[in-house]
């Protein structure tokens, strides 16, 4: 930790845990909030469920977009500067989703709503490793993802009370007042990214940071770990809703509490991730981990296809998630901890990117098997990258 940050206190050390853990919350709080109602928009827009989960790939879209856009910003013109633009553009584009009168308009404004989110997940990241390294970065990105892991947990619960009494709307009013706390919050952040140490360079240079980064072929593979994992996560939310409510006949409110269990489990794989001290070996475990489930799900799940089962299996899948998640963070913000921003960029966009695209292909045909596919598929990818990442820090041990 720099002087800086010591310098600030405990009251400050705990600000910049929950702040940071808040902007890093911006994925779900935007993708997750509106899930138990997605089933229900479909039938108010008088449209297909493809359709209505298109507005989650257009956020998801937005959300990879915005950290390519944000994240080399930040390094030329500091965080906080960025931050403040980011959000208020999250703001004003969330106050026109309000006034949607077709599904086609509300995921136009899922597009900027997601480009405006998307400052707080990247510069999170980029914060924390202005301060961190090594180690300490691993353990203070999971502290801040056990903050974050408040957000999945909480956001399909509140979305499914919400909606109960005001509909839709009211969900998207409840994500405008968590803009505007954070940034108020953002008012009391100090700047992280002293003058002296951002990029000089012109603003296209600043963006040619990230073909530099590129160039890396380990934080190509780390940030492909990232990006698989995500897309397995979004597999899961983007199929979850119809697969509780309409194939097994639960309520919104019962599928709330349950997204709301299983977000925990991503919070527990995070933590064990970090009792492993080789980041590259606990990547392995939550890939093998999902290979296993994957396996399963479509073994096991084909054969007895029941709610238990597919319970079981998501909360383990899960959890693989929250090791490849930790682990893969780690490996790439320390690999590219030269252009920071940049590195955050990439290793966000990707990720959104990557569920982006999943997220309307778990909708095509028997929603359970193409969700099962995607993932065994991604978990097996990830596995093979883990495993040269493993051999990487075993060459560099020696």
């Amino acid at each position: 930790m720099s002087d800086n940050n010591i310098a600030f206190g405990k009251k400050y050390f705990v600000f910049l845990l929950v702040f940071l853990g808040m902007l890093s919350a911006f994925g779900p709080f935007v993708t997750d909030m509106y899930l138990p109602v997605l089933p229900q928009m479909a039938n108010i827009f008088k449209c297909s469920a493809s359709t209505a989960q298109f507005g989650l790939t257009m956020s998801l879209i937005g959300l990879a977009a915005g950290q390519v856009f944000f994240g080399p910003l930040s390094d030329k013109y500091g965080r906080k500067p960025v931050l403040l633009v980011s959000l208020l553009l999250f703001a004003v584009s969330t106050v026109v989703i309000l006034f949607s009168q077709t599904m086609e308009w509300f995921n136009i404004c899922r597009l900027f709503q997601g480009i405006g989110g998307a400052g707080g997940i990247v510069l999170s990241r980029s914060i924390a490793t202005d301060y961190y390294s090594g180690r300490e970065l691993a353990k203070i990105l999971a502290i801040i993802g056990a903050i974050n892991g408040v957000a999945p947990i909480a956001s399909p619960v509140i979305g499914g009370i919400v909606a109960t009494f005001t509909g839709w709307q009211g969900i998207f009013m409840v994500l405008l007042g968590i803009g505007i706390l954070i940034i108020a919050m953002c008012f009391l952040f100090r700047e992280s990214y002293p003058l002296e140490q951002r990029n000089q360079a012109g603003i296209f240079t600043t963006f040619a940071s990230i073909l530099k980064l590129l160039r890396l072929p380990y934080f190509r593979i780390y940030v492909l770990m990232y990006a698989f994992a995500s897309a397995i996560l979004f597999a899961y939310i983007s199929s979850a809703s119809f697969i509780i409510q309409n194939h097994y006949g639960y309520s919104p409110f019962v599928f709330s509490i349950c997204f709301a269990i299983n977000s925990v489990f991503i919070g527990i794989g995070s933590g064990l991730s970090v009792k492993i001290k080789n980041s590259s070996k606990a990547a392995v475990v939550g890939g093998l981990l999902l290979v296993g489930t994957g396996i399963a799900q479509l073994v096991i799940g084909t054969l007895f296809d029941t709610f238990p089962v597919y319970e079981g299996l998501t909360l383990l899948m899960l959890t693989g998630v929250g090791y490849v998640f930790t682990a893969s963070t780690t490996l790439t913000m320390t690999e590219g901890r030269e252009y920071i921003g940049a590195a955050s960029a990439v290793f966000g966009a990707l990720g959104f990117l990557f569920g982006g695209i999943v997220s309307p292909l778990v909708g095509i045909g028997n929603i359970m098997q193409s969700t099962m596919t995607v993932i065994l598929s991604c978990a097996v990818i990830i596995t093979v990258l883990s495993v040269f990442s493993l051999r990487r820090q075993q060459l560099i041990e020696k």
